[in-house]
């Protein structure tokens, strides 16, 4: 049975022992807090050796300050910056977390709120460096890591390969970690689901809640694709935004059926260049580097799923913190590709740094696999997205641009 199944089936059987026998409750949920210190033991180590390694990788490769580099990575920021928006706005209108409160309050409010924007900058920098990483501090180990995988490539070349190589070895190591704590997960959320659903006093309110938080990453999920990237593209780039999205119906069919966006990678490539005529110079180029680093879909899911459990925690979060969700959510797409269930890791990241339970992590898991597929599709339609502006913008005829003179090039080249 693949992995998704189990988590399904625990989450299931969870939610059946939680309701029938919440005496067993007590006995059986340290297996869950097992889980989840596991995957708080892993956080320091994913986010500082795949950060390191993702900078180390895009400089070595060329990619660091090229005009063509800097353009597609400031174009991928902005539609994730866009979609992170979106999903902030509607977790907020919407407030699917707010019909339940799970349990007790296991997180300090107080603590939290009184974190300011001058706060969370001074935080950056550590007194400690060794401190940094024992005690879980993420956003000083985030700038730490951007620090050494930036200067890495700038020393000798016999210490630059030892690092690049010991970065590089500490990243597969702790992936493989996350690999056999990721087999355990369905153990963990079976107990996790038992502990919120004795907890629970309404248990429709439950799942009317989970269908409400479903519902708000759908739309905007909805509105990121049909609304905002067409937007762009038409009166940005004076694109034909409906013919481009029915040129890209076979990469984004494969990536809603198969939840992988590297499995597509073909389909996509192909699309772009063959259907909406961009050259295999940016196609090449944008298309491979959007499938490890530009996840507008998953980095909306994060900022709603997070603020979701925040609600149903019965938890307000500053405006501050929010925007270090947004942040955090920014950067941990962009770092998450290689990381098993990267999703489940990613939430746990941003759980802890704006101090929010990790246990809230088995609300939304159980109803991660239908997301997964529509959140897999939005990302593979904003690489397509940035791979067609990024040509655009240098200039490029494309076949979609002679469907209707409505939509002439831009710039075009003499």
């Amino acid at each position: 049975m693949k992995l998704h199944w189990q988590i399904f089936t625990g989450l299931i059987l969870g939610g059946v022992f939680g309701i029938l026998f919440p005496a067993v409750s007590p006995y059986i949920s340290w297996v869950g807090d097992l889980f989840m210190n596991a995957l708080s033991m892993l956080i320091i180590p994913i986010i500082f050796f795949s950060i390191v390694s993702s900078i180390i990788g895009i400089q070595d490769t060329g990619f660091g300050l090229r005009k063509l580099g800097l353009k597609t990575m400031l174009f991928y920021v902005m539609t994730m910056a866009i979609a992170l928006f979106t999903g902030l706005l509607l977790v907020n209108i919407i407030e699917p977390g707010s019909g339940i409160h799970i349990g007790d309050n296991p997180a300090s409010p107080v603590t939290v709120e009184q974190s300011s924007i001058k706060d969370i900058v001074v935080n950056f920098i550590p007194k400690n460096i060794f401190a940094a990483f024992t005690v879980n501090n993420t956003l000083p180990v985030i700038l730490i890591a951007f620090l050494v995988g930036l200067n890495v490539p700038k020393i000798a070349a016999e210490g630059k390969h030892s690092l690049t190589g010991l970065f590089q070895g500490g990243l597969e190591l702790t992936l493989r970690i996350t690999r056999l704590v990721i087999r355990f997960s369905p153990v963990g959320i079976f107990a996790i689901i038992v502990k919120q659903f004795s907890a629970a006093a309404d248990i429709l309110g439950l799942i009317q809640t989970m269908l409400m938080y479903v519902l708000t990453v759908a739309l905007g999920l909805a509105i990121h694709t049909f609304v905002w990237l067409p937007l762009i593209l038409r009166f940005g780039y004076r694109v034909h935004s409906w013919q481009h999205f029915k040129n890209m119906s076979s990469p984004l069919l494969a990536a809603f059926s198969t939840a992988s966006s590297g499995a597509t990678l073909p389909l996509t490539l192909h699309a772009v260049e063959h259907k909406d005529g961009v050259s295999s110079r940016i196609t090449n180029f944008t298309i491979p580097l959007g499938a490890a680093v530009n996840m507008d879909g998953t980095a909306l899911l994060e900022c709603v799923a997070v603020i979701f459990i925040a609600q149903a925690y019965g938890i307000d979060l500053t405006m501050v913190q929010q925007m270090l969700i947004v942040f955090t959510s920014l950067l941990c797409a962009i770092g998450s590709a290689g990381v098993p269930m990267a999703a489940l890791v990613m939430m746990a990241i941003i759980l802890n740094v704006v101090g929010l339970p990790l246990e809230g992590i088995g609300l939304v898991i159980g109803v991660d696999r239908i997301l997964d597929m529509m959140r897999t599709a939005v990302n593979v339609y904003g690489d397509t997205c940035v791979a067609v502006m990024v040509a655009k913008s240098e200039g490029e005829e494309l076949a979609i641009d002679k469907l209707s003179p409505t939509f002439a090039p831009l710039n075009r080249k003499q």
